[in-house]
């Protein structure tokens, strides 16, 4: 073999290698945004249950506690937004933190009433409504974990190269502007 040759040899392995390495590269970009769409449509499922106990929660209430007419407007128009379409994971985040306002003040009103607290119906209703908040949380978790991943390689180098030539952006966190979420819990003995 001739000088010439292997060092085309050598060439033809490295531009092989390199083609091997892109598309591995964009079939991982593929993998981590399917992903990442994937867990925001548990989330939106999730969301929807929510949306969808709200009514009833708040017909509950109502029956009790009429004269709230206040709440219950703030309530229904939170949720028609948050229900509603989104551009994207921030505007669902906002929308969503609205509407905890509004069902904390809801549940704040229900707090005068012993005998709607002590309702089959409201204490059904609240725990599902607790573990519906429970699921979104832990879908939130697994969504920002994946946009984190995703985010990661989009801006690592030389994934990135792949990333702008074929397109991939970053990916955006659902977070919760809540204070509740946020504070540490207390513990008291």
């Amino acid at each position: 073999m001739s000088g010439g040759l292997i060092a085309l040899v050598v060439i033809a392995v490295v531009v092989v290698l390199v083609l091997l390495w892109g598309v591995a590269q964009y079939n991982g970009f593929v993998r981590l945004r399917n992903l990442v769409q994937e867990s925001w449509r548990q989330i939106d499922v999730e969301l929807h249950r929510r949306h969808d106990l709200i009514p009833n929660l708040v017909e509950t209430v109502k029956g009790y506690a009429a004269h709230e007419r206040g709440v219950f407007d703030e309530v229904t128009r939170a949720r028609a937004a948050a229900a509603g379409p989104s551009a994207g994971p921030a505007e669902q985040a906002s929308q969503e933190n609205a509407l905890n306002v509004a069902l904390g003040r809801l549940l704040a009103v229900a707090e005068n009433y012993p005998v709607l607290r002590a309702s089959e119906n409201f204490q059904q209703l609240q725990a599902e409504l607790a573990n519906t908040e429970d699921r979104i949380a832990a879908g939130r978790r697994f969504y920002n974990a994946n946009v984190r991943e995703l985010n990661t390689k989009v801006e690592s180098f030389p994934a990135n190269v792949v990333a702008g030539m074929f397109g991939f952006t970053r990916a955006e966190y659902f977070e919760v502007d809540d204070p509740q979420v946020r504070r540490a819990p207390t513990v008291g003995f």
